[in-house]
């Protein structure tokens, strides 16, 4: 197919309003599209009928717009999965997939074939070196498989001339949802007619209803009797043309001793458009997308909006990913290749900023995620130093940590020198002179007034503690004390418990 014959075809069918299903001349898509399928609803339910229902049309807005937000990602696969940058695919995918559409158009209009007809179709075109230039997006309802003797199959298109073009397999990628025989996916408004048929039905009824302004008819009395039924029709005519359309609520005229006997609204014509609501979730049952996307919150109950959804991307959007990246990696890259595509949703995926920062911290402290990883993952520039994880215990570099562990290991325990025994004799003679101190006051009132902050400073002043660390310790004697009876002994250990913490000379903890 030439450049011309594309180009012409592309304005015709895809840029102006011929590519309308309304429009019947040689250029239009009135003649290629099926009838559709009567139901017993009386309606013909077809791809292009269907989308005139509103859920019908929001739910594959919502799969097609979703679908076409993730972004398209290229790794290498080894030890290691690296981003592949500069790669022809990336270029398809991300910034031009043919000479006529963005990428965001392109997956848009391709992703509505899939969700309402089954399947999609894109021409290939390479270039001189064997790569592809161009997927040209072919319309699914032009488009037949035929099966051939052999069990292979071929393409057959009728172009907007009317013209039949034969594809072989290999100039066709054919995205395919759920099939029943594996060469063609099954339209979810085919299989489904019934109950949307219904729903255009109502919808239909529903225009007729308010077009009578919202009111039943009624009958004229007559007390005689016309002529013939051609006088009655014109009469009749006369009137729905005299008070009926535009001229409803008018004053009529009545003669001859007519009456006009209006009918009452029953209360099925009432409830009907409440029933008109119940059709909601059963077509969003069709495509498995939550009512919410779809702006019906009559059984919402805020409180579980955000897990609906994340549960929309993993049980709905990551099937259809899953169906894209497996065609793409299978008839786009070949069999013989090590790379890897992926739609990303994780940042379409991710919840209010307290659950992004608790998952984060989680990640980051267990050590199976990166700071850098987190910090792309909310869009900020990586930094240099934060791409190793981190060691869950003390958070050291994993690269480190076995040199720490090794150090520790082959250093030799040294004795304690004679500074440190000094200060240890120090510290427990001054432990046990305020022991018996507080063992004295607690014999004379007993209770845990005795622990007060008065005897913080003096213990914190005596055993050369931190202020802190002194009251600590004294709260947790007058606890112990109001339980149960206290020894001196006791006492003088809690006592130097605390005591150990003190600071030796050299500057580190003291070794006793």
């Amino acid at each position: 197919m030439g450049f011309l014959e594309s180009l012409g075809r592309w304005r015709r069918g895809w840029s102006g309003a011929r590519a309308s299903s309304d429009d019947r001349s040689v250029y239009g898509n009135f003649w290629f599209e099926p009838t559709g399928i009567r139901t017993r609803a009386g309606l013909r339910v077809s791809a292009a009928s269907a989308l005139t229902l509103p859920t019908v049309f929001a739910c594959v807005r919502v799969l097609a717009e979703s679908f076409s937000v993730m972004p398209f990602v290229l790794y290498r696969i080894g030890q290691r999965r690296e981003k592949v940058p500069g790669h022809w695919l990336q270029r398809l995918f991300c910034r031009a997939p043919n000479r006529f559409q963005t990428p965001f158009e392109w997956r848009l209009m391709l992703m509505g074939h899939l969700a309402l007809r089954g399947n999609a179709f894109c021409q290939i075109e390479t270039n001189s070196r064997g790569e592809i230039a161009e997927l040209l997006p072919l319309h699914p309802d032009r488009m037949q498989v035929e099966v051939l003797d052999d069990g292979n199959y071929r393409y057959r298109y009728t172009n907007q001339a009317g013209r039949q073009v034969f594809y072989a397999r290999s100039e066709i990628w054919h995205l395919r949802g759920l099939s029943s025989d594996g060469y063609v996916g099954l339209s979810p408004i085919e299989v489904a007619r019934e109950a949307i048929g219904e729903g255009l039905a109502m919808q239909s009824y529903s225009a007729r209803f308010f077009a009578n302004d919202a009111r039943p008819g009624g009958w004229v009395e007559f007390p005689g009797s016309f002529a013939d039924s051609a006088a009655r029709n014109t009469f009749r005519e006369s009137w729905q043309q005299a008070y009926g359309g535009q001229n409803l609520r008018k004053v009529a005229v009545l003669e001859k001793g007519m009456k006009y006997h209006e009918l009452a609204l029953n209360n099925s014509d009432a409830q009907f458009i409440e029933a008109r609501g119940y059709k909601v979730p059963e077509i969003c049952r069709i495509f498995r997308v939550p009512p919410h996307k779809v702006a019906d919150l009559s059984r919402a109950t805020f409180s579980n909006i955000e897990s609906q959804s994340i549960e929309f991307w993993t049980d709905t959007m990551l099937p259809w990913a899953e169906c894209w990246e497996s065609s793409i990696e299978r008839f786009l890259l070949g069999e013989d290749t090590d790379l890897e595509v992926e739609f990303d949703m994780r940042r379409l995926m991710r919840g209010d900023s307290a659950s992004r920062t608790a998952y984060y911290q989680g990640g980051i402290q267990s050590g199976w995620l990166t700071r850098n990883e987190a910090r792309e993952a909310e869009g900020y520039d990586p930094l240099d130093g934060l791409d190793e994880p981190l060691m869950p215990l003390n958070m050291v570099e994993e690269s480190k940590a076995e040199e720490l562990e090794s150090a520790t290991e082959s250093a030799p325990s040294r004795p304690p020198s004679e500074e440190s025994l000094r200060l240890q004799a120090i510290l427990e003679a001054g432990a046990r002179r305020l022991a018996r101190r507080a063992s004295g006051a607690l014999a004379k009132r007993p209770g845990t007034e005795v622990f007060d902050d008065g005897f913080a400073e003096l213990m914190a002043e005596a055993l050369g503690m931190d202020a802190g660390l002194a009251r600590q310790t004294c709260a947790e004697l007058a606890h112990a004390a109001g339980i149960r009876p206290l020894t001196e002994e006791q006492i003088a250990q809690a006592l130097m418990v605390g005591a150990t913490y003190t600071l030796s000379p050299e500057g580190g903890p003291h070794e006793g």
